[in-house]
C-alpha cells in the first residue's frame, strides 16, 4: 500500500483509540489515516504502533548542529531536499513493511523518486538518514543501532548516521557494493559523504559545534558554508586593504612633500647665509 498523497487527521473511527499506547496493533490504512500525523509521532512497524523515544539535550545539540551544517550545504549546492522529524517513508522489506520517520533525511535531486513540494510523506527511499539516539533503555539503543540499521540497509538507504553526544554511540554507515552497511572510514577524523557530494564534517566538531564564523575559517567547511558571506567578506577585506594602501600612499606623499619643503627651506637658508657672507666680504673690500 503506497502512502497517501495527503495523510488524513480526522478523529479515528469508532473503536480506534485516539491516543493508543506503543505496541497497539492497527492496520496500515488506519495508520495513514489517523496516526501518521499524530502529535505522538508514531511510526508503524509491521502492524504495530511505535513511539519514537526522546533524545537528551546534549544529543539534540549535536542533531541541531548537523542540521545547520546540512542547511548550509544545501544553500550552497542546492542539489537535494532535506526533511526532518515528521516526514515518513514506507519500507517494503523481505519479511515485513514498516513506516519510519528519520530525524533527518536527504533526498538527492538525482533520486529517481523526487520529493515534491506538497508531499507529506516520501514515496521513495531516502539517500541518507540520520537518527538522534535515545539511550534511556537498552531497547531504545537497539532500536536505532540494530533494528533501524537493518531496515535502512535492506531498504536501500545509501548512508545512515547515528548521532549521540557520546562518541562511542556515534555510527556512520555506507552501503557497499553488496548492499551491506560498512562503517565509513574517516580521513584524519573527518567523515566524508560519498552519497552527498562535498558534504563532510569533523567528528570532534559534533562535540565542539563550531559556529558559522569559525567554520568560515576552517578548510573542512569553507567550501560549502556561507560562500556568499565569504565572497562579501573578501570584497570588504579588499576594500579595507585598498583604503589602507591609499592612506599609506597619502602619508608617504605627505612625508615626501614635507621632506622636500624642509630641503627647500634649508637650501634657502644656506643661500641667504652665502649671500650675506658675500655682501659682507664685498663691503669690507
Amino acid at each position: 500500500m503506497p502512502p497517501p498523497a495527503i495523510a488524513l487527521t480526522d478523529a479515528p473511527a469508532i473503536g480506534l483509540d485516539p491516543n493508543p499506547p506503543a505496541g497497539t496493533r492497527v492496520s496500515e490504512a488506519d495508520y495513514w489515516a489517523y496516526y501518521y500525523e499524530h502529535e505522538n509521532g508514531y511510526e508503524w512497524n509491521d502492524g504495530i504502533l511505535e513511539v519514537r523515544p526522546v533524545s537528551d539535550t546534549l544529543t539534540m545539540r549535536v542533531y541541531h548542529w548537523l542540521l545547520q551544517l546540512l542547511q548550509f550545504y544545501l544553500q550552497t549546492h542546492n542539489n537535494a531536499q532535506l526533511t526532518t522529524l515528521e516526514m515518513g517513508f514506507r519500507l517494503r522489506l523481505a519479511d515485513k513493511v514498516a513506516i519510519r520517520k528519520p530525524d533527518l533525511g536527504i533526498v538527492l535531486d538525482s533520486n529517481p523518486i523526487p520529493l515534491a513540494d506538497l508531499d507529506r510523506s516520501y514515496k521513495g527511499t531516502f539517500d541518507l538518514c540520520v537518527e538522534a539516539l535515545s539511550d534511556s533503555t537498552p531497547a531504545e539503543i537497539a532500536r536505532d543501532t540494530e533494528q533501524k540499521r537493518r531496515e535502512y540497509e535492506a531498504a536501500g538507504v545509501r548512508e545512515y548516521y547515528i548521532l549521540h553526544h557520546e562518541p562511542h554511540w556515534q555510527r556512520f554507515y555506507r552501503r557497499n557494493a553488496f548492499g551491506r552497511y560498512q562503517p565509513i572510514l574517516t580521513d584524519e577524523g573527518v567523515v566524508q559523504s560519498e552519497v552527498v557530494p562535498g558534504l563532510r564534517f569533523r567528528l570532534e566538531d559534533l562535540r565542539r559545534q563550531p559556529g558559522p564564523a569559525a567554520m568560515l575559517e576552517d578548510a573542512v567547511y569553507a567550501p560549502f558554508v556561507l560562500p556568499q558571506w565569504q565572497r562579501e567578506r573578501q570584497v570588504l577585506e579588499a576594500e579595507r586593504q585598498a583604503r589602507i594602501s591609499a592612506e599609506q600612499a597619502r602619508q608617504q606623499a605627505e612625508q615626501a612633500r614635507q621632506q622636500a619643503e624642509q630641503l627647500a627651506q634649508r637650501e634657502r637658508a644656506e643661500k641667504e647665509i652665502l649671500l650675506a657672507e658675500l655682501a659682507r666680504l664685498r663691503g669690507g673690500s
